[in-house]
């Protein structure tokens, strides 16, 4: 199984990404948990509401607010990064973290880089599955890059700013 990159170190990846069903194919589930396409799980939804081996998969173009009344029901969702320059994926995140509350693990998959994951981690990925012909050894490093952060972020609610003034008033 491909490796998988979380805050607390390297895994094995038990869940396998689904590719959407040709127009006249059925969709075929793999043994052990999958991740299927974001517009195939809502095709089926009955089928697959309450399944704590389905999560989804969505593509940078999609939106997941038609998703919003189900997103407590899916252990995992992953967002498709078609290549490192698409940071649509990035928006999807802070989405599905800010305003929808999603709990569960939030990977992302595709063209994902070892110099990006400090920044996925921002927005609220927790799992990474990075591109085949990068070192995962260095995955670590690159999550905390930057000891500190400016900015307010999914990761961290307030500016270093504030964090500041709160650190002087004690």
């Amino acid at each position: 199984m491909p490796d998988l990159i979380r805050h607390d170190g390297i895994h094995d990846d038990e869940w396998t990404l689904v590719s959407a069903p040709e127009e006249d194919q059925e969709l075929t589930l793999p043994d052990g948990p999958a991740l299927l396409p974001a517009t195939v799980w809502k095709e089926n939804r009955d089928q697959f509401a309450g399944r704590n081996d389905i999560g989804i998969w969505f593509d940078s173009h999609e939106e997941p607010e038609a998703f919003a009344e189900v997103i407590d029901d899916l252990p995992v969702i992953a967002v498709n990064f078609p290549k490192f320059t698409d940071g649509r994926g990035y928006s999807i995140a802070r989405l599905l973290r800010e305003r929808y509350g999603y709990k569960g693990e939030l990977r992302a998959v595709g063209d994902v880089l070892l110099d990006q994951l400090f920044y996925m981690k921002r927005c609220g990925f927790d799992a990474y599955a990075l591109r085949a012909d990068k070192d995962i050894s260095q995955a670590e490093h690159c999550l905390n890059v930057f000891s500190n952060t400016y900015q307010a972020a999914v990761d961290n609610k307030e500016p270093l700013f504030r964090r500041r003034k709160a650190e002087a008033a004690s």
